[in-house]
């Protein structure tokens, strides 16, 4: 067997150099992200050919474990496999590829303390919460690291552990200082978000708690395709016939219920024609994947297609027969491929160069992966259409954003922070060139920290731990292992915030206690309640804001603010824009908190100007006000307001 390694590209080398550079300075799990078809085997048995000590390569079916050992064999070296459904249960040599039912099934033989080097392969589909992983931890450690021990001690905490927690659990029980690193395509989970919290360009991606710490390698898809390591994805929307899902619910999970799919789909008079015009699109074409909703809807699809050129795959098709299926469909034997959510990953044929997409797609991430299958390159290949008779909105290009979409309206917009500079992405609505509204909270910059910022926050975080008084919004971690990253913090900069009335620091809007003096923060709905009781006190569910140009009892020009319900109670504030001084009150005072896209810099200089602009501003939930004199001053407006109490849209 040859020992001539294979050749990795330019991206491929940085991506392995990159990881060992992040793992002699840091114990923390972290995340390299390359498209499909980018090569993450050949990256995978790199990083294992380099390893010192032993590997483990986990995936969660046994097509991709077979495919990552291959590309290790190519080395001219030798590594085992643990997967049951491959017939194979082996764990002596240096590198271990499994899947990982089959080790959660056979922890014992990975219990030496010998693994140095934990990979996930797709670890987009891998539910991980340090907070599960930890409570496994405890158990492994009490009841003798058994699956059982661990499962239960997860259903005692907020829910029961995963298999890949479970592993690591065992893995660090024996080797507290186990590097784990996942790879994927699409680094989000759906409703999630993304699934690390910082990426090496200097910005803050997921939750504080993520369990993956660093993404220290990305290779964009565009970067990619230009350079031709990819087929170019020509997307056609289709017109003359599609499905509407748009009237479609997500469950609780994210994801849309069959049934819910299959009154859309089932009997619907433009399967036939959507058919009909994939067949035509792709008469000069070698290899066609349809991706239908429902069982139902793909059993129509695929009678709709040509006698015996055709087949279908789904969830309940028998092992051997699927896997008869894909070999005939790689061998060109029949020419369109019909399946429903089984081969968004791990199916490696590079000849398809068509796509239809008919049914909805709940995230970016499975768009992605749904695309990617036909972006391999293939001799003669040039291009894959990529047909949506679905209406997805998705940019094949764009990332996730971590909030979920808040209208079918909204677009990702780029809004600059103004105290860091750092360009952040939310979603929002844009006015030609100009960000009119976007939803951040939060600057996901990471700035320089000095050493006494991070003793000061370590502190601080310490002192809130000993007393019961954790954020989860914390900067930094306690305890971390040193390393490059952990010098940076994230900028401290919000859009949209919670102001402690006991210290007057900024927080997030879903934030219960303080970031900065750890007390506990009033609950809007206990504001309402106090205010609802007094006497000199009015509350107004605000179902509309009106701005006018005037001038107040002297002649003097103000600007009028009327907030008004829906059974015609008004409030009102004045504000004057003349001076300096007026207009730094009213930016303070009013503007950070009504503008629709806070930190972009708009500075009205005249009460005409803000009714002109009046577009770029939204009205609180809630104004509570108080009798002084003969009128009503307004003293605390509610925004993003979650509660009990009926808010003025959902009137009717």
């Amino acid at each position: 067997m040859s020992s001539v390694a294979p050749q990795l590209r330019p991206y491929q080398t940085q991506a392995v150099d990159n990881v060992i550079t992040h793992f002699r300075g840091s114990d923390e799990p972290a995340v390299v992200v390359l498209p499909t078809g980018s090569g993450k085997s050949l990256v995978i048995a790199e990083l294992a050919r380099r390893a010192r000590g032993r590997v483990l390569v986990l995936a969660h079916v046994r097509e991709l474990v077979e495919q990552n050992h291959a590309k290790y064999l190519a080395y001219g070296l030798e590594a085992d496999i643990f997967s049951a459904g491959l017939g194979r249960k082996e764990s002596t040599r240096q590198v271990v590829f499994g899947s990982v039912q089959s080790v959660v099934n056979g922890l014992d033989a990975f219990a030496s303390g010998d693994f140095t080097l934990l990979v996930i392969d797709e670890c987009h589909r891998v539910s991980l919460s340090r907070e599960t992983l930890s409570m496994s931890s405890q158990a492994a450690s009490t009841q003798g690291a058994s699956k059982q021990g661990a499962s239960k001690q997860g259903a005692a905490g907020t829910r029961a552990a995963s298999t890949y927690e479970i592993v690591i659990a065992r893995l660090q029980q024996a080797r507290p200082n186990l590097k784990v690193l996942g790879l994927t395509a699409t680094p989000y989970r759906l409703g999630e978000g993304f699934l690390y919290h910082r990426h090496y360009h200097g910005m803050v991606r997921g939750s504080q708690d993520a369990f993956f710490r660093d993404c220290v390698f990305e290779q964009p898809l565009r970067v990619m395709v230009r350079q031709g390591y990819l087929a170019e994805p020509k997307r056609i929307d289709a017109a003359m016939a599609f499905y509407d899902f748009s009237r479609l619910v997500a469950q609780r999970n994210g994801q849309f219920a069959e049934r819910d799919m299959n009154a859309v789909v089932q009997g619907n008079r433009a399967t036939p024609q959507i058919v009909a015009d994939v067949i035509e699109r792709s008469r000069d074409r070698e290899g066609v994947m349809l991706f239908a909703a429902t069982v139902a809807h793909a059993e129509e699809v695929l009678g709709l297609l040509p006698a015996d050129d055709g087949a279908l795959v789904t969830g309940a098709t028998p092992g051997q027969e699927r896997e008869r299926l894909i070999e005939a469909f790689k061998a060109r034997r029949f020419k369109y491929l019909v399946n429903v959510a089984v081969l968004t990953t791990g199916f490696d044929a590079p000849h398809v160069d068509v796509i239809a997409i008919l049914r909805p797609t709940e995230s970016v991430g499975l768009y992605q992966q749904i695309v990617g299958r036909g972006l391999r390159l293939s001799p003669g290949k040039h291009d894959c259409l990529v047909l949506d008779y679905a209406g997805n909105p998705w940019d094949l290009f764009a990332p996730e954003i971590a909030q979920a979409r808040p209208d079918s309206d909204s677009e990702p917009v780029q809004v600059e922070c103004p105290e860091c500079g750092f360009a952040n992405t939310f979603w929002g609505k844009r006015d030609g060139e100009f960000v009119i509204e976007h939803h951040g909270r939060r600057c996901q910059g990471l700035v320089l920290s000095t050493r006494a910022q991070d003793r000061a926050l370590s502190m601080r975080a310490q002192d809130r731990a000993q007393n019961g008084r954790s954020s989860p919004d914390e900067e930094i971690d306690i305890g971390a292992a040193s390393g490059a990253l952990e010098s940076r913090r994230q900028c401290t900069f919000r859009f949209r915030f919670k102001v402690c009335e006991q210290c007057g620091g900024e927080n997030d809007i879903a934030a219960r206690a303080c970031g900065d003096c750890g007390e506990r923060l009033v609950d809007p709905d206990d504001k309402l309640r106090d205010a609802l009781k007094l006497r000199h006190a009015k509350v107004l569910r605000v179902s509309g804001m009106q701005l006018q140009a005037t001038t107040n009892g002297r002649g003097l020009p103000r600007l009028k603010v009327v907030y008004h319900d829906e059974d015609g109670e008004t409030l009102e504030e004045w504000f004057g824009l003349e001076t300096p001084a007026q207009q730094h009150v009213f930016e303070r005072v009013f503007l950070r908190e009504h503008l629709r896209a806070p930190g972009s810099g708009w500075r009205p200089v005249s009460a005409e100007e803000v009714a002109r602009e009046a577009h770029r501003l939204r009205a609180p939930d809630f104004a509570i006000a108080r009798k002084t004199g003969r009128h009503w001053r307004v003293d605390e407006k509610l925004f993003d307001y979650v509660g009990r109490y009926r808010k003025a849209e959902a009137a009717g």
